[in-house]
């Protein structure tokens, strides 16, 4: 999966900090990627980065709109889809981590079947995995594991990475999960 770069990232009306972990999460390890964000009301919580409006994003070069929150159920409410349509129509991809697909909301799917955006949600996998076959393979691996989300496990593998690499250590990040997907943009989701 290739992901338009860099990022607009979308906060909606989210005003829990911690239901901002994508989009902070994409700040923080990956800045370069980020041109500001969107917040629809003045109480959203905020990153601490530009505040553009979608044109403005466009004018500064952000190809993708990222909901960079995460709710209980992980719906996207009504409220956001006049946004996330609106940039759509301006040719925006769109990518979600949200268990709600993008392509449920009727009037996404016809854009995205029109050629006018493409649609990403990086929770959803539908084609099929190679089962692993145990053989041996180059390289050293680091696995982070935890009982639950927001535990630090992508953190841990981020600052391992940054570390190894100011080492001048050949090192990847290699992401499992919605987050660490939209921050690396190479890899496929593990988590459903």
């Amino acid at each position: 999966m290739s992901i338009a770069q860099p990022y607009l990232l979308f906060l909606g009306d989210v005003t829990d900090p911690i239901a901002a972990k994508t989009a902070r999460g994409i700040a923080l390890w990956r800045p370069d990627s980020c041109v500001g964000q969107l917040r629809l009301t003045s109480e959203t919580v905020s990153l601490g980065l530009s505040d553009l409006s979608l044109e403005q994003a466009k004018s500064k070069g952000a190809q993708t709109l990222v909901i960079g929150t995460a709710n209980a159920g992980g719906v996207i409410p009504k409220v956001w889809q006049e946004t996330l349509i609106k940039a759509a129509k301006m040719g925006y991809e769109i990518a979600s981590g949200m268990h709600s697909r993008l392509a449920d909301i009727p009037e996404l799917a016809k854009l995205e079947d029109a050629g006018q955006t493409k649609l990403y949600d990086v929770r959803h996998y539908d084609e099929t995995l190679d089962v692993g076959n145990g053989k041996p393979r180059q390289g050293k691996r680091v696995l982070t594991v935890g009982t639950d989300c927001s535990v630090g496990k992508m953190f841990s593998a981020l600052a391992l990475e940054k570390a190894l690499k100011e080492l001048n250590v050949d090192a990847q990040f290699k992401a499992t999960g919605q987050t660490g997907i939209l921050i690396e943009a190479l890899a496929s989701p593990s988590m459903r």
